[in-house]
């Protein structure tokens, strides 16, 4: 038999209170009851705590805190969870402990983004893989819930390949990388194609490794750019570049691939280290130049499409992949060399013929002015020297004018073949660029391929008739018209211009002469062939004040004349006398001799 044990008795037991049916000890029931409910409301309204999932429907969570009653929330709030369960310890944020209804409210949602910063910064900082659930569209790309924060997925993070179509994923779970967060701003940016491309860049070195120059593979049309085209090699991507998509010119590549397109490509060059790739299409197609038809030879015509424009000519397809270029010194026999798009632009049909012809380097050059005559051929007869023609205004110089008379044929008119009449600094005072202007033909320089032109030569010289009219010593009202350091300029009648120096503008009061003043002028020079009219106002002055001073003279120098007179004539009247004496003594005297 077993030893009983002895219990020892409770000593501060209320037996009292025992035989009364009270059973509380020394506490009331009412301090039980606030007991137990303080032990309840050990949470505050506002705050994140820890609770317990008791079940699951397709619509409602209910999470247990440890309070008097559990809450229920939506399944919504769990979306980006799907293998949530029973009996899992979830953060829930306390919105009221108990509402008008007495009910406990609690929310999941609130608790994930009141911890959602931490997690999601925990998230970059340690690159942790995490699950997010695709809520939609957006520009660019897809809105993600992640921990309850919406974060952004760029369409070019989606996949290594491009998506095209970015419905497929609104409402998907899918796993993702944090790339970006802007604390400032609170956006997340995340990254599905971040989790596969260490995965891919290991398998891109694979590939690169056993790839060699000139190896043909089969490919897939991945993306289409203006540049090019992206081809997918089986897990690593080359570019085949516009240029070598066809031989002929394309514009769009869309003109000769399509998306999805699988397509033969040969390795023209790569590098290990960018992992670039560059492919060609073209270069596993007969070179177009190797068709040409070998009877083309230069001198021939042949006929084709212009594909591309530039200032400098034209390149003209004559048949897919051979091109000619059309220099614009080749468009027309005119020396003005203007852009090409004065002649020709895009998608021109046009005839030309082969001017140099080289297979072996592949070139072609074409011309189209060659179609027609050369004028120059006929030079002197068309346009004979004396010959009036009809000529546009090109250009200037300081020394004339240059215009073309009919494409090709140019000549110039020297600014002293302008006018027989007025002094001409520059052409444009005379005419402008683009007007028409009659011209005759002084000298052919067909070496040069330039006609010598004048305009005056159209009218008679009025120099000549000008030599009688302004005669040396006659005077002529005159208008002074500029003034220089040197003299001046005086225009007269009829047109003509003439030149005084500065002693020559001396007035009669001593003043000087002054601009756009009216006087009588005297010619003091005529040279018909340098043009040249010498003047003076001064001289006028100057010959009336001699001619008054000889006139004054004049009456005096009369009588002293008169009274030298007499005694001339004395004198005159002696010698004479004189003379006839000796004469006749010597008459006398011969006749003596003779008689003896």
């Amino acid at each position: 038999m077993s030893e009983s044990k002895v219990q020892t008795p409770i000593e501060d037991f209320d037996w009292e209170a025992y035989a009364n049916g009270e059973t509380a000890g020394s506490k009331s029931k009412e301090e039980l009851i606030s007991t137990y409910d303080e032990s309840l409301k050990t949470a505050k309204d506002n705050e994140v705590v820890t609770g317990v999932i008791k079940s699951i429907s397709k619509r409602e969570v209910r999470v247990d805190i440890g309070m008097k009653s559990d809450a229920i929330i939506p399944i919504s709030e769990f979306r980006y969870n799907p293998d949530l369960k029973v009996g899992d310890e979830v953060e829930v944020y306390i919105e009221n402990l108990e509402d008008k209804n007495g009910q406990l409210k609690l929310s999941h949602k609130k608790a994930c983004q009141t911890r959602s910063w931490d997690r999601v910064n925990q998230a970059l900082e340690n690159d942790e893989i995490i699950k997010g659930y695709v809520k939609s569209r957006t520009k660019g790309g897809m809105i993600v819930d992640v921990f309850g924060i919406e974060a952004f997925l760029p369409g070019s993070q989606i996949d290594v390949r491009p998506i095209r179509d970015y419905d497929v994923f609104v409402d998907k779970t899918m796993e993702f990388k944090v790339v970006k967060i802007n604390q400032e701003y609170k956006n997340v940016v995340v990254s599905h194609k971040a989790l596969i491309e260490a995965e891919l860049e290991a398998q891109k070195k694979d590939i690169i490794s056993k790839l060699e120059k000139g190896q043909v593979l089969e490919g897939k049309v991945k993306n289409i750019t203006p540049y090019g085209v992206f081809v997918d090699l089986g897990g690593v991507d080359g570019l085949v570049h516009i240029t070598d998509l066809s031989w002929g010119r394309v514009s769009d590549p869309r003109e000769v691939v399509e998306l999805d397109q699988d397509i033969k490509v040969v390795i023209l060059d790569f590098d290990n280290e960018k992992k670039r790739i560059a492919l060609g299409v073209k270069q596993l197609l007969p070179h177009p130049w190797d068709a040409l038809d070998q009877n083309v030879k230069v001198g021939d015509k042949i006929t084709g499409k212009v594909v591309v424009m530039a200032d400098y000519g034209a390149f003209v397809e004559v048949q897919p992949g051979v091109e000619g270029l059309v220099h614009v010194s080749e468009m027309s026999w005119s020396q003005h060399l203007r852009s090409a798009q004065d002649f020709l632009k895009v998608g021109d049909e046009i005839e030309a013929v082969v001017l140099t012809l080289d297979r072996d380097d592949r070139k072609m050059s074409l011309g189209i002015k060659q179609l027609k005559n050369d004028p120059w051929e006929n030079i002197e007869s068309k346009y004979s020297i004396g010959s009036r023609h009809t000529a546009k205004v090109r250009n200037f110089t300081n020394f004339g004018v240059f215009v073309e008379i009919e494409e090709g044929v140019d000549g110039l008119i020297h600014i002293s073949d302008l006018s027989w009449t007025k002094k001409i600094k520059h052409p444009s005072e005379f005419t402008q660029v683009g007007n028409e202007i009659e011209v005759q033909v002084l000298e052919i320089d067909k070496d040069n391929r330039r006609l010598s032109l004048g305009h005056k030569q159209l009218e008679e010289n009025p120099w000549d008739v000008f030599e009688t009219i302004f005669t040396v010593g006659s005077v002529h009202e005159g208008t002074i018209t500029e003034l220089m350091d040197k003299g001046a300029v005086i225009a007269l009648e009829y047109g003509v211009e003439g030149f005084a120096t500065p002693k020559h503008l001396v007035k009669e009061d001593g003043s000087q002469a002054k601009l756009d003043e009216k006087l009588p002028f005297k010619v003091l020079e005529f040279n018909k062939d340098s043009k040249r009219i010498i003047l003076s106002h001064s001289r006028i002055a100057e010959d009336a004040t001699k001619a008054e001073a000889k006139a004054q003279k004049a009456p005096a120098k009369k009588a002293k004349k008169e009274e030298e007179q007499p005694q001339l004539t004395q004198n005159v009247e002696k010698t004479t006398l004189g003379d006839l004496d000796a004469l006749q003594a010597l008459k006398e005297q011969l006749q003596k001799e003779g008689k003896k």
